[in-house]
């Protein structure tokens, strides 16, 4: 049974550790390199404290701090951004790497940002790795949806399943990531039984950042560990509550606003691949795939059900990237640009682009 409130862990169950790190600004490498080694210390400290920790947490940007997420320039340099960027591997994972095989534990960092292959040429990735108790990198991913206007990070393109500690299944995925609920299913469907969701989100969409996670829990029955920052960083002020939710979307331990701040549950392995296995009216994984097999059983039409796919723009998206941007674009707008709320670094829209918003707008009508 996944549980909270003790500091232990079994062999069935991971010990899951969320650590609410607060916002740091930081300019160069060298206080890049401090900061890692304050994680560094968390990690074994924390472990100290909670000895059946398997696994922990760290948010979006707690290693290398905000200097390069606002590269549209708001109150950022995105100069620092290239100067700190790292690879991977490199200096900081063989720190994390180092600290997670003295502790005996897993981690998730934050890299922000990973180089890019035509680095500096180009943007770098806003990247986190997963590294396991004998300090190797077992997964990196690379934020498929950075958060625009606001964040220039190269996207990635694509999610990983790895196994974790104790054999179960993690993906990872960053902070924006989880405001769409193709990256969620996208996970769960390759076989993910934890997604870690780090992030560095800020007020004022506390209420809806807090609801998404437990309903995606729900939806796609998942375990999910969010860390979130804590602070303020000149700009933003993040509203941390970090937590830990269980598969059946109700939350397991959740922080307040505090610095620093620690959740821990232990996540039951048997328990969500029974659910997974023997759940029936809720189990969205096996019904989305097998639409309406009482009916279709019912009607001698054999035992599986429908396995196609029924959704439209799903279809057009796979086999024509193009139109599904058009119909997207139909019922939102053509540029990148808003006229009425520029963002520095992002073009406004020409006058004609404009009057062809305000006409589908008149459309829409």
């Amino acid at each position: 049974m996944s549980r909270h409130g003790d500091i232990s862990s079994s062999d069935d169950t991971v010990g899951v550790c969320v650590f609410q790190y607060p916002m740091p600004r930081l300019h160069t490498t060298e206080e890049v390199i401090d900061n890692a080694k304050k994680i560094c210390e968390i990690v074994k400290g924390v472990k100290t404290g909670l000895p059946g920790m398997d696994l922990i947490v760290f948010p979006e940007y707690s290693t290398m701090g905000e200097s390069g997420l606002r590269q549209n320039r708001i109150m950022y340099d995105r100069q620092e951004m290239f100067d700190t960027a790292c690879a991977i591997p490199g200096d900081l994972t063989e720190m994390f790497g180092a600290a997670c095989k003295e502790a005996g534990v897993w981690g998730v960092f934050s890299l922000t940002g990973e180089q890019h292959e035509e680095h500096p040429k180009k943007n770098p990735y806003n990247t986190l790795v997963l590294i396991n108790d004998e300090g190797e990198i077992v997964q990196k991913y690379r934020k498929i949806l950075p958060w625009t206007p606001v964040e220039g990070w190269t996207p990635g393109g694509t999610t990983f399943v790895t196994e974790g500690p104790k054999g179960m299944k993690v993906s990872l995925i960053i902070c924006d990531d989880g405001n769409y609920p193709e990256i969620w299913r996208d996970c769960a469907m390759k076989g993910a039984e934890l997604i870690i969701r780090p992030q560095g989100y800020m007020y004022p969409a506390k209420d809806q950042q807090v609801q998404v996670s437990k309903t995606m829990a729900w939806c796609n029955q998942v375990y999910v560990a969010v860390a979130n920052a804590s602070g303020f960083d000149g700009v933003y002020t993040y509203f941390g509550h970090s937590a830990i939710i269980g598969s059946d979307g109700r939350t397991l331990g959740e922080c307040g606003t505090e610095d620093n701040g620690i959740q821990y549950a232990q996540l039951s392995i048997s328990q969500i691949r029974d659910a997974r296995a023997n759940d029936q009216s809720q189990n969205q994984l096996f019904k989305l795939t097998h639409r309406g097999y009482t009916g279709v059983y019912a009607n001698g039409d054999g035992d599986k059900g429908v396995a196609e796919c029924p959704f439209d723009w799903y279809k057009t998206w796979v086999t024509n990237p193009k139109l599904a941007q058009e119909m997207s674009e139909t019922v939102t707008r053509r540029t990148i640009g808003v006229a009425c709320c520029p963002v520095s670094g992002i073009p406004p829209p020409e006058e004609e682009d404009e009057l062809l918003e305000l006409t589908n707008e008149l459309n829409l009508e």
